[in-house]
Parts: structure tokens; C-alpha cells; sequence
């Protein structure tokens, strides 16, 4: 796909591999529309436009979508990157913390799919991005809740290709492994870690999946660091 003048929708947009993803589209020519609870503190770029959005409420996406289609037209790109991580045994777990993984991890991919899937379908063209994790192939103890969150992102992005593939509409799911942002409550140190990927890698595969020839589409990406501590 050729990404100039594309509208992309980004959830999850305001930091980490949201952002970073947002800014490598916003190079490329497309114009991008970060959904999210809050923006981004230092991304300005007059074709980066903002919209207010929970992926856990269904009306919410519903309201953000209107507001993107009417400012910004139909969009031809969807990454479902919007994701939060709790961790814990499962016998001590909070069932609150546990709800909100599956409400932001699983459901939010649905509504957001869902919303957009009936454009795609009328222009014939769309390309979903669902940014799961290497946690999605293989369970970690501590980590049953968000494993399965990622497992069923995996089973939903290989079902929906092969249902939308007829209609021009590709589908990919990014898994990566450890990288540097502020998933689990940590924060990125001053200088990279050379142990761990860093956002703008995960950009650059989503931004190389998009741009594969019409006749290609990259159904799965596992991205793991070279050198892990």
C-alpha cells in the first residue's frame, strides 16, 4: 500500500509503539488519527489529529469513529495497538485487573475491527494491524491473564484474514518480545537497552507489512530481541 494520504487509525497512539508507530505513518504521507484517553505531550505534525477514545467502551469507539470519518474521511489502515499488561499468580489475582485486560486487550481489537470493517469492505481496501505479543505463542507463569488476552488476539487476527482477504483487506498480527517502553509500569532509561527492542523497531515492521505489494499480504511477525539479558 502506498501510504500517502492514507487515513490510519492508531489506538493506544500517545506513547510507546502507538507513537513511535504514528510518527513512522506520519513520514511516510498518511495522516493520522491517535485514539487514545490523552494525547501525546510532544507530537505535533499538522496531519496527526487527536481523538478521544477508550477501547474498553464500545460507544466510545463508535464516537471516535464518527468523529474520525467526519473530519478525516473513511481510513484505509487500522492498528489495534491500544493493550495494558497486569501480572500476578493467578490465585491472588484482582478479577477488576483481570476484566480490564480482556476489556482493553480483546474486546477493544473487536470493537475497533468492527467499526471499521464496513468501509473497508465498500472501498475495497483496508489493511488491520493487531499488535499482540511473543505471549500469544507460549504461556509465562505470573502472566495467564495477559497470555491469554494475547493468545485470543492471535486466533481473532488468523480467523478475520481469512474471512476479509476476499474483500481486499489485509490482515496482520505483530508479536513482539521484550521492548523498551512503559508496558507493566516501567520507564524507558535515558539510554537504549541493548537487550530490548526499542518502539520505533515494532514501527518499522508494521510500517513493512503495510507497504508489501497488493498481491503479498504478512499475516504474522514474531520479533524478538538479537541479544536478550
Amino acid at each position: 500500500m502506498d501510504l500517502r494520504g492514507k487515513v490510519a487509525i492508531i489506538t493506544g497512539g500517545s506513547k510507546g509503539i502507538g507513537k513511535a508507530t504514528a510518527e513512522a505513518l506520519l513520514a511516510k504521507g498518511a495522516v493520522v488519527a491517535g485514539w487514545s484517553r490523552s494525547a501525546p505531550d510532544d507530537l505535533q505534525h499538522e496531519d496527526f489529529h487527536f481523538f478521544e477514545c477508550n477501547v474498553q467502551d464500545e460507544q466510545s469507539v463508535q464516537q471516535a469513529y464518527a468523529a474520525t470519518i467526519d473530519k478525516l474521511g473513511a481510513a484505509q489502515v487500522l492498528v489495534n495497538n491500544a493493550g495494558i499488561g497486569n501480572m500476578g499468580a493467578i490465585d491472588g489475582f484482582s478479577s477488576e485487573e483481570w476484566r480490564a485486560m480482556f476489556d482493553t486487550n480483546v474486546h477493544g481489537v473487536f470493537y475497533c475491527t468492527k467499526a471499521v470493517l464496513p468501509r473497508m469492505k465498500e472501498q475495497g481496501e483496508g489493511h488491520i494491524i493487531n499488535v499482540a505479543s511473543l505471549a500469544g505463542t507460549a504461556g509465562s507463569a505470573n502472566m495467564a491473564g495477559y497470555c491469554a488476552t494475547k493468545f485470543a488476539v492471535r486466533g481473532f487476527s488468523d480467523a478475520l484474514f481469512k474471512e476479509v482477504r476476499q474483500d481486499g483487506i489485509r490482515v496482520t498480527c505483530v508479536m513482539p518480545g521484550s521492548v523498551e517502553t512503559n508496558f507493566g509500569g516501567m520507564e524507558p532509561g535515558q539510554e537504549p537497552n541493548p537487550h530490548k527492542m526499542q518502539p520505533e523497531d515494532i514501527a518499522d515492521a508494521i510500517v513493512h507489512a503495510l507497504e508489501a505489494p497488493k498481491a503479498t499480504m504478512i499475516s504474522e511477525i514474531q520479533m524478538r530481541p538479537s541479544q536478550p539479558k
